[in-house]
């Protein structure tokens, strides 16, 4: 089991920008998935981005251009967050998956089923 702690959420204007910070208990850089989810209530949970043990990244539809996730060695995630609209409103969760030998592939890496290790979530909200 992995330990995950998420940290950076706030609240900001719309046009903003905020980092959230993922730190995992053990060294998640080059043999782990992670992906940033997020929850609003009455909602289901919804990828937003993810970064393979390879470093190759996938995006959400409605964050690419304006959120951008990478890793620092040897356990932090973070999800640069620019342009911040009212509907990123959410809680926001880390998750992790592994150690593996081969990345989780593309196809796989927004399922919020691929990952066994999640976070408590850090709160943004963002105003109009």
């Amino acid at each position: 089991q992995v330990k995950l702690v998420e940290s950076g959420g706030g609240s900001v204007q719309a046009g903003g920008s905020l980092r959230l910070s993922c730190a995992a208990s053990v060294d998640t850089y080059s043999t782990y998935c992670m992906a940033w989810f997020r929850q609003v209530p009455g909602k289901e949970r919804e990828g937003v981005a993810a970064i393979d043990s390879d470093l190759s990244t996938r995006y959400a539809d409605s964050v690419k251009g304006r959120f951008s996730i990478y890793k620092e060695k040897p356990n932090i995630m973070y999800l640069q967050m620019n342009g911040l609209k009212p509907e990123d409103t959410a809680m926001y969760y880390c998750a992790a998956e592994g150690p593996r030998q081969y990345g989780c592939g593309w196809h796989y890496m927004l399922r919020n089923t691929e990952y066994p290790n999640w976070g408590q979530g850090t709160q943004v909200t963002i105003s109009s």
